[in-house]
This record gives C-alpha cells, sequence and structure tokens, in this order.
C-alpha cells in the first residue's frame, strides 16, 4: 500500500509532479491510513494556506504574505464591533518586508560551521534578514486577543461573522508561516544545509480518533528524532506540550498552573506532517540535540517524571516515510527541494 501526493505547480496547474509514502508496518500506521480514507471519501477541505512552511524559494513570497495581513487587517479594523456592544477593535501596525525584518543591506556573515548555525542565527552583529520578533509578537498578540482560548474564547470572535473570523485565523496562520520563510531565507543564506522545509497536511474538520497505549509505543522507538522524508502523526489538539515548555520558559519550575496548560496527545487523526529538513536525530551528528534532549530529561526527573513514559507524548510518531528515489529520483535534499520548490500545491492525495 502506498499514499501518492500529487503536486503542482500554482502558476501553471498542468506541472505536476508525485512522490510516493510507504507507511510503516505497525497499527497506528495502519489506522492513519484508514483515517486518511474516511478523510478523503468525505471529500474534506484541504487547508492550503498553511501547508509549505519553511521554503526559501517559495511562491508564497514574503511580499504576497505581508499583503495577505494587509488584507485581514482591513478587514477586521472595518468591522463594526459597536452594535454587539464591543469597542472596535483596530489594529495600526501595516506589513511589508522591511518592518517583518532587516534588509539584506545589513551585515550578514555568508558562512559558519553546522554546529554553531542557531548560536550564529541568534547574533546580533549580523542582522540582515534577521526577523523583526517584537512586530510579530504583536501580531500574534491581536490573534489572541481577538480568538482568546479554548477554555475562555473571545467575545470578539464569538460575535464575528465568517469573513471576520476567517480574517483572524489568517493573523495567526500567515504569522507562523511568514517566520518560517523569514528563518529559512535567512538559513539559506547563512547554512543552506539547514534550511528546515516542512509539510503541514491538514484538513477541516478531520475526525479524531482515540490515541491507545499500542500507538503511544511509537514515542518510544522514535522519540525526537526527525528524519528527511519521513512523515509523522500531525499534532490534532491544541495546548503545549513538555518539551514546548520547557524550550518556551527555559526549564521552569512546574506549578500547578503550568502543569493545566500542559497537554498529552489524546488523538490522532488521517491528518500527516512530512519532514523536508536535513535529518536531526539522536547521536548522530547534532550535538546540540544531544545537549538538548539531556538537559530535558534531567528537567523531566527533578520534577518526578518518567522520560520513558509513552503517555507523556515524548517526541514524535512516525507513520511512514517517502520512498524518494521513485519519487524523485535521488535522495539529495537540495534537488529534492529544487523540484518540490516549484510544486508547492497539493493538488491530490490518492491511497494505491
Amino acid at each position: 500500500m502506498e499514499v501518492k501526493v500529487t503536486l503542482q505547480n500554482p502558476f501553471d496547474n498542468a506541472d505536476k509532479i508525485s512522490y510516493y509514502i510507504t507507511p510503516n508496518d505497525t497499527k497506528l500506521a495502519q489506522d492513519w491510513v484508514n483515517a486518511l480514507k474516511e478523510i478523503l471519501d468525505q471529500n474534506l477541505t484541504l487547508e492550503k494556506s498553511f501547508c509549505f512552511l519553511g521554503w526559501p524559494d517559495s511562491a508564497r513570497t514574503v511580499e504576497y504574505l505581508c499583503d495577505e495581513l494587509n488584507k485581514s487587517v482591513e478587514i477586521i479594523n472595518h468591522y463594526d464591533y459597536t452594535q454587539h456592544g464591543l469597542e472596535d477593535y483596530i489594529i495600526e501596525e501595516w506589513f511589508h518586508p522591511n518592518t517583518v525584518r532587516f534588509p539584506d543591506t545589513y551585515p550578514i556573515e555568508t558562512r559558519v560551521r553546522s554546529d554553531s548555525v542557531e548560536a550564529h542565527l541568534a547574533s546580533q552583529e549580523a542582522i540582515g534578514l534577521k526577523t523583526k520578533h517584537s512586530m510579530m509578537n504583536q501580531l500574534h498578540n491581536h490573534f489572541e486577543r481577538l480568538e482568546g482560548t479554548v477554555e475562555n474564547p473571545s467575545h470578539y470572535g464569538q460575535v464575528s461573522p465568517p469573513e471576520v473570523r476567517n480574517a483572524i485565523r489568517q493573523l495567526n496562520n500567515v504569522c507562523h508561516e511568514l517566520e518560517c520563510l523569514l528563518l529559512s531565507q535567512r538559513k539559506q543564506r547563512v547554512a543552506p544545509e539547514w534550511v528546515r522545509p516542512s509539510q503541514i497536511t491538514t484538513f477541516f474538520n478531520a475526525t479524531r480518533h482515540t490515541l491507545t497505549d499500542e500507538h503511544r509505543q511509537g514515542f518510544l522507538t522514535n522519540g525526537f528524532d526527525r528524519e528527511f522524508g519521513a512523515v509523522y502523526m500531525h499534532w490534532t489538539q491544541i495546548g503545549k506540550t513538555l518539551i514546548e515548555v520547557f524550550r518556551d520558559e527555559d526549564a521552569p519550575d512546574l506549578d500547578d498552573a503550568t502543569c493545566e496548560a500542559i497537554t498529552h496527545l489524546q488523538y490522532y487523526s488521517g491528518e500527516f506532517d512530512v519532514e523536508w529538513g536535513r535529518s536531526i536525530t539522536r547521536n548522530s551528528d547534532c550535538p546540540w540535540h544531544d545537549r538538548e534532549l539531556l538537559r530535558f530529561e534531567n528537567w523531566l526527573l527533578k520534577h518526578g517524571l518518567d522520560p520513558m513514559d509513552p503517555t507523556l507524548s515524548l517526541g514524535y510518531l512516525k507513520l511512514g516515510e517517502v520512498d524518494l528515489e521513485k519519487s524523485f529520483g535521488t535522495d539529495d535534499p537540495f534537488k529534492i527541494w529544487k523540484q518540490m520548490s516549484s510544486h508547492l500545491d497539493i493538488d491530490r492525495i490518492e491511497i494505491l
């Protein structure tokens, strides 16, 4: 059995290429294929505006994404919230390539050692093409105020008509897509082998199924490894994971409030992610990855959590792999990126 994904050129829909996914011989992979078949049989709508992330040569350029943000902002700013007893919500920011990152007229290092990429990208000295994080944080703050949370939804989002609801949603989607694009374009300049393109394949209203203990064993066999061309279960629920809390909050002490915000994976669906970036696996050529995982495991043990407990959802659930040679005639990432970059639009998904 194979899953065939056909891509098309967004500027010429007759120009197509396909790649083939070989599912693993596991219960999880079998159940995923069945859930994907359910989605395809229902002809659910594919989420195309948040699908290909971190492709530096995408047709969805920085200019295009800034224009999309400005369109969403205009829709929100023009809606009359006073008819619902609320103050009008006005977003004052205007988005342009030079407002979301420093232009390349600033100094840019042209080459760095691969084992110091993250440290280099955090450098304050060479800021050309560096993302202006304060602008992106402000954008995401607008989304959070308008949308709220699952537990405490915002009144703005609740009373908004569909067009405005979609504009609010696009603030979040385009924000993350733009951040990924900006980072990948900078990495393309300073460390091209560490560009991190990926594919997030999700559908509107996809049915969620309960994850079983047998499914969770995949966390133990894969951990936090991400391999080039590998296919992983899409995370189908909202909430922070333990690794996200560890990373985002600098290994905080876990109190009751923090623990309440942490969610362990409970569901799976027919949705899936594909890793198109260079493999990052433990005990290979990624020493910073090994160091981070060791610190993370020590942090877990400090708080009485077992790093080998599959119920904690520590890592990614691997579903299968793309047959690179059959699909692209090569396993060279640079050659595959070149083929895919002009075809970043999913035309069809089939189970063969």
